[in-house]
């Protein structure tokens, strides 16, 4: 196990008054530069990593949804890092989808891929009798995408992957969730996808699948050919820093994380939750404070992931959870000091099995889902796709699901 499954751990934790001092400044002043950060310890963290295979086999399917990647769980009462309860409803948001039927591990039906589907998860657990799957229908009942862009910018062949996403307590309760619209720049070719922009979708409270009365958002929150930087957009992971996501010690603030560069930079913005809609009202970290030019934003760290996510420790320190890298067998963690860092050096906490099963398969996106994980635990998730896509698909109708391990403190 010692291939799959890396412990890292340390005795030099709370070492005196002082180190409990300066974590506690810096998670109060995320938007300023901040002197003591240099004394919060961003390398040393007790902890073990186990697989989770409950999770991972809730996504082994044989009908209808039998595949997808993305993975974002949003709770509905939007209490992003308290765990959920049994009475508790999650919504899951998927981006590619296989929709049909399988046997003995290979799909019967034509591939059919959908670009975006949902689930709803009643409970806590990874229970399969309390998840349900949802896709919308065309005139003649056949499966349908669920966020079709309909903005003013779209053209024929756009699609959405989507971001992460929250339930905004200061807005009515409304679901928000970022969403790229994509284009192919050669429909033979399934590698040859392209962001063209950064949109919003926007859903009422008390909505249910396929979400017919959602609103869509065009954003300015991507970058496309501008000076000094390669593409990159915002939507790549949230964390909502407020009393009601149950934040400890919270400043009020929505932070948006981004990906930018060949170098997978990290970059962030925040907004209060009620001005989410007015991007006027945006600001972006320029690495000593928050600017309201969204060019200056300058990167925190390096090689994280298009998704990822940031959670609070109990210790008032911060976790960033990523596939190092972009594609890569690791699953990666860096302790941050604040929401913005600095972020320590890289963690490792599991190698992915997949690849050496299968030199076609990669595994990518991990992230850390807080509000479906056990107390003093983290649940992380990962995708697994495959370069020869469609040839392995047909092979092994179980690849492209979501795998899942543990970060449990110690």
């Amino acid at each position: 196990m010692l291939d799959k499954i890396i412990v890292m751990a340390s005795s030099k934790y709370f070492k005196n008054i002082f180190y409990i001092l300066a974590v506690l400044l810096v998670s109060c002043s995320a938007g300023k530069k901040n002197l003591v950060s240099q004394n919060v310890n961003l390398t040393d963290l007790k902890f073990s990593v186990e697989e989770a295979p409950e999770w991972s086999n809730l996504f082994k399917r044989t009908n209808g949804w039998y595949g997808g990647d993305g993975i974002f769980v949003i709770p509905t009462d939007g209490k992003e890092n308290v765990p959920a309860s049994d009475t508790s409803k999650s919504l899951i948001l998927f981006s590619d989808t296989m929709f049909g039927d399988t046997e003995d591990g290979t799909p019967i039906t034509a591939a059919n891929m959908l670009h975006n589907t949902v689930a709803i998860l009643d409970g806590d657990k990874p229970d399969k009798d309390k998840i349900k799957f949802y896709w919308d229908t065309d005139s003649a009942g056949h499966p349908k995408t669920v966020f079709i862009p309909n903005t003013p910018s779209t053209q024929a062949g756009d699609y959405y992957w989507l971001g992460d996403g929250f339930v905004n307590t200061a807005k009515d309760n409304t679901t928000y969730i970022f969403a790229y619209k994509m284009k192919n720049l050669d429909p033979k070719n399934d590698w040859s996808f392209t962001v063209t922009k950064t949109n919003l979708i926007s859903i009422a409270a008390g909505s249910t699948p396929p979400f017919k009365n959602q609103k869509q958002i065009e954003t300015p929150l991507r970058f496309a050919g501008k000076k000094g930087y390669d593409n990159g957009s915002f939507g790549a992971g949230i964390f909502a820093n407020t009393k009601d996501a149950g934040v400890k010690s919270p400043d009020g603030y929505v932070y948006v994380y981004g990906v930018k560069d060949k170098a997978k930079n990290l970059i962030a913005a925040r907004v209060k939750p009620e001005d989410f809609e007015d991007f006027s009202q945006w600001k972006f970290w320029d690495g000593k404070s928050w600017n309201t030019d969204m060019l200056k934003v300058s990167a925190i760290t390096d090689s994280v992931s298009n998704e990822l996510s940031v959670t609070p420790l109990a210790d008032g320190r911060y976790v960033l959870v990523f596939q190092l890298g972009g594609l890569s067998t690791i699953v990666a963690m860096r302790i941050g000091a604040s929401p913005v860092g600095p972020f320590g050096p890289v963690i490792k906490l599991y190698n992915c099995p997949e690849n050496a099963e299968n030199k076609n398969y990669f595994p990518y996106n991990a992230k850390a889902h807080p509000s479906i994980s056990k107390p003093g635990e983290l649940l992380i998730s990962y995708n697994v796709n495959a370069f020869d896509y469609w040839k392995e698909i047909n092979k092994n109708h179980t690849l492209y699901r979501p795998r899942f391990i543990k970060l449990k403190f110690e």
